[in-house]
């Protein structure tokens, strides 16, 4: 795998995971109490013996620079790093990154001197645990320009992904990007071929690009300067205009858990089903595969007479005489006396305030960072350092399904209210 370089893309604006891109790039929002999303695709590489890892972004780069920077010092392991491209304005490249295949191309000058094979590139957005190890194997085997990685999908999930046909040595023979109706029927395949079960191949009768690639170094080039020059896309041009060229296209099966949470609803669903009993469908504790993140140092969390059920806490909590049920807590989160939590994630804050500080902010009028006393959340994001009030409730009571009320310091999105990071909501907030 010293022949493989990583490339992972998370240079778009996320808008589908605004508010929570605001202030940061969308690889960089939290996950799961402790972590940030790019530390999924990073792991996974380099529990893969993946060491030269580059990151593309654009947007908002200057916390994910940072998290990098303090948590994958790989300290010279077989030349390996992990760094942070953004996008830059050149001579050659006046323009910023226009999709997945111009900023890869914008990038290539640097990424072609490097002593390997493939490329593997990856999304930022996307959780799942996968030895890339047997998916370049697969690629080498059968001796692919391109391999991409698959999924079964069913029909009520199919429309949102590029699919494709295989034939029967799993090479790609027909592409379709998001199609609906007729255009949908027409895709369907009997994936018992992949190795599904026959009743697992009726549930799940499409296959599905999980946007995850593997290109022989010398065919990213030519894709890219010579055949499709001014084509910005990997998943609706490039790769389905190599296919067509003849080019050879495999397919890679990945039989595990896996999910796209680029928008606020997935994101909040994939968050809390960690919480699941007695497994949730992506764990973090596997010893042979650990998901990597920056090391805090912080002290244990505290639960003073609080009744946690069915919950995931952060490092560094304060938990005062309060009830949490279904939840996920990030880390230094602080919820005083007397609240509930049903069903929400609470990102926690960056930094402490000290008794004596959150003592003469009360007095003063102002509102500590946490959540004050007998307040109530229910199917809520709270962002980082958020002030939450006394008596707020925070429970969508007149059932909107999308509000922007960033002017009061919370969206609703998918019928989840989502508190803004640093936001403030006075005493007696009714949300």
């Amino acid at each position: 795998m010293n022949k493989v370089l990583g490339i992972i893309l998370g240079g778009g604006a996320g808008t589908r995971l605004y508010p929570l891109t605001k202030l940061r790039a969308k690889p960089a929002v939290p996950l799961a109490g402790k972590y940030r999303l790019i530390d999924i695709p990073v792991s996974n590489c380099i529990n893969s013996e993946i060491y030269k890892i580059y990151v593309l972004t654009q947007f908002n780069s200057t916390s994910l620079n940072r998290h990098i920077a303090q948590a994958y010092n790989l300290g010279g392991l077989r030349g390996g790093f992990v760094e942070v491209l953004a996008a830059q304005q050149t001579p050659e490249n006046p323009s910023w990154f226009q999709g997945t295949a111009d900023a890869v191309r914008q990038y290539l000058w640097l990424f072609k001197d490097w002593d390997i094979d493939e490329y593997v590139i990856l999304s930022g957005d996307h959780l799942y645990r996968m030895d890339y190890r047997d998916f370049v194997k697969r690629h080498r085997e059968t001796g692919a320009d391109v391999t991409l990685s698959v999924i079964p999908v069913d029909e009520e999930r199919a429309s949102d992904f590029g699919l494709m046909k295989t034939d029967n040595n799993g090479r790609v023979i027909s592409f379709s990007e998001k199609p609906k109706g007729d255009d949908l029927k027409a895709m369907q395949v009997d994936t018992s071929g992949l190795g599904l079960s026959a009743e697992a191949a009726l549930k799940k009768p499409y296959i599905a690009s999980m946007g995850i690639y593997v290109f022989k170094k010398e065919v990213l080039e030519t894709l890219l300067f010579q055949k499709f020059p001014e084509q910005t896309d990997f998943g609706k041009e490039i790769i389905p205009g190599a296919a067509n060229l003849g080019f050879n296209i495999q397919a890679f099966l990945f039989d595990g858990y896996w999910e796209d949470i680029g928008t606020m609803k997935s994101f909040y669903d994939a968050n809390l089903a960690l919480t699941q009993q007695p497994t949730p469908p992506f764990s973090f504790y596997d010893e042979a595969a650990p998901i990597y993140t920056r090391s805090r140092y912080l002290p244990p969390s505290k639960l003073l007479d609080a009744q946690v059920t069915d919950s995931i806490i952060g490092e560094g909590c304060i938990l005062k005489a309060c009830r949490v049920h279904h939840s996920v807590l990030g880390i230094r989160t602080r919820i005083e006396a007397g609240c509930v939590i049903e069903d929400s994630l609470l990102m926690g804050s960056d930094y402490y305030q000290h008794y004596n500080e959150r003592q003469i902010l009360t007095a003063n009028g102002e509102i500590p960072v946490g959540i004050g006393s007998n307040s109530i959340i229910r199917r809520a994001i709270v962002d980082k350092n958020a002030r939450i009030g006394k008596n707020v409730q925070i429970v969508n009571k007149e059932n909107v399904e999308e509000s922007n009320k960033e002017e009061l310091g919370f969206y609703v999105r998918s019928g989840i209210v989502t508190i803004l990071k640093n936001a403030t909501i006075a005493d007696g907030t009714v949300i």
